[in-house]
């Protein structure tokens, strides 16, 4: 199971599991582009690289996400696929994607941010959750 989502009275949260943090960045950035459309519809055919570093791997998730989101309402791109290499607080992804496109593309929900609110890290049960603002 890559996320599932946890009851919130008006936002979307989640809780992403994986084996390692990478895959944990990777499962939350996931579901961000599950709660705004069906992810196994996206083909990844296409390919682009995100580098950023922050001061803590809170700040670090946050800004990841964040900048996701940018490219899906700048570009109107969405992703499917996300490699991420982490080295202390410096984040290393090549996402994959393409343009969303209205006929095979569903729309869910809007997401409009992500937020440090309920923002947790559980290394012992290998999950992080993260908060949607819909």
């Amino acid at each position: 199971m890559r996320y599932r989502l946890l009851e919130h009275t008006a936002d979307a949260m989640v809780e992403a599991h994986g084996e390692t943090l990478e895959e944990r960045f990777a499962n939350a950035a996931y579901a961000l582009f599950d709660q705004m459309t069906d992810v196994s519809k996206i083909q990844p055919t296409g390919e682009m690289r995100i580098q950023i570093e922050a001061g803590t791997r809170e700040q670090l998730l946050v800004d990841f996400l964040q900048e996701l989101l940018f490219l899906h309402d700048a570009e109107n791109l969405v992703f499917s696929r996300f490699d991420i290499i982490l080295d202390g607080n410096k984040l290393d992804a090549h996402i994959h994607g393409e343009e969303f496109d209205d006929e095979r593309h569903t729309k869910r929900s809007v997401v409009k941010g992500v937020t440090y609110h309920k923002l947790e890290f559980n290394d012992a049960h290998k999950t992080l959750v993260v908060l949607f603002d819909v």
